[in-house]
């Protein structure tokens, strides 16, 4: 997905939750788009009227005011910007409220993180910001992954994945080169908390390695005590 622009989707994640903004961030950036952070409602308005975001996931209750005071602030400079509130309120009064004051849409805490990004896509399409990329396909190496197909191939040939070993490598192929924590890979293809499942990631990792290395010069690697990182296998 690009922007209306043609460049990058750029999100402004506005959240006092420092553990939060870090696994949003990943997220976001994970899907190749340009992101920005904000820790309270002033920073908030002051850097999207410089980074000029397509789209906003934007906390309910900050340290110096309140969500629906930065939604004016955001409007009065950006008036196409899509905005989701993410909030661990979730009355029907405040989701009306959120609405009303010209939000998009309501994500409620705790939530998945492909949820947020699906209803992000969602906003984005709907409201032009953003558009499909012509091409559906992520190239590292000889690995090729065309995403609307759902079909991998190393060197022409056909790699059969399951659906989790299938979202595993894509997270992989959208950070090239980039090692990856276990816990980053648990938050975005499983979207647990991460605590104890560490089991799980280097399982589906072991899977992945045998369909995809077997017999080839390696492009999973570990990096010991930090996480796993993708090359081309030249």
């Amino acid at each position: 997905m690009r922007g209306s622009d043609g460049g990058p989707v750029r999100v402004l994640v506005v959240d006092d939750e420092p553990d939060l903004l870090e696994v949003l961030s990943g997220a976001l950036s994970g899907e190749g788009w340009q992101v920005r952070t904000a820790a309270d409602g002033a920073s908030a308005v002051e850097t999207a009227r410089a980074f000029r975001p397509h789209a906003v996931v934007l906390d309910w209750m900050l340290p110096d005011t309140d969500g629906l005071s930065v939604l004016r602030g955001l409007r009065r400079d950006l008036d196409n910007v899509c905005v989701l509130f993410l909030t661990a309120r979730d009355s029907v009064q405040d989701r009306i409220a959120g609405i009303t004051a010209g939000g998009d849409d309501y994500v409620t805490k705790p939530f998945s993180l492909e949820e947020v990004l699906a209803r992000l896509r969602g906003l984005l399409r709907r409201a032009g910001m953003a558009r499909e990329s012509s091409d559906d396909r992520l190239v590292v190496g000889e690995l090729v992954m065309d995403e609307e197909a759902r079909e991998v191939t190393r060197a022409g040939e056909i790699v059969e994945l399951s659906r989790t070993e299938f979202e595993l490598l894509r997270f992989l192929m959208r950070n090239p080169r980039r090692v990856l924590s276990k816990a980053q890979i648990l938050d975005r293809v499983w979207s647990y908390d991460f605590g104890g499942r560490a089991h799980v990631v280097e399982l589906y990792i072991s899977y992945l390695r045998k369909k995809i290395d077997t017999g080839r010069p390696a492009m999973i690697h570990t990096v010991r005590g930090v996480g796993y990182v993708l090359k081309p296998g030249y």
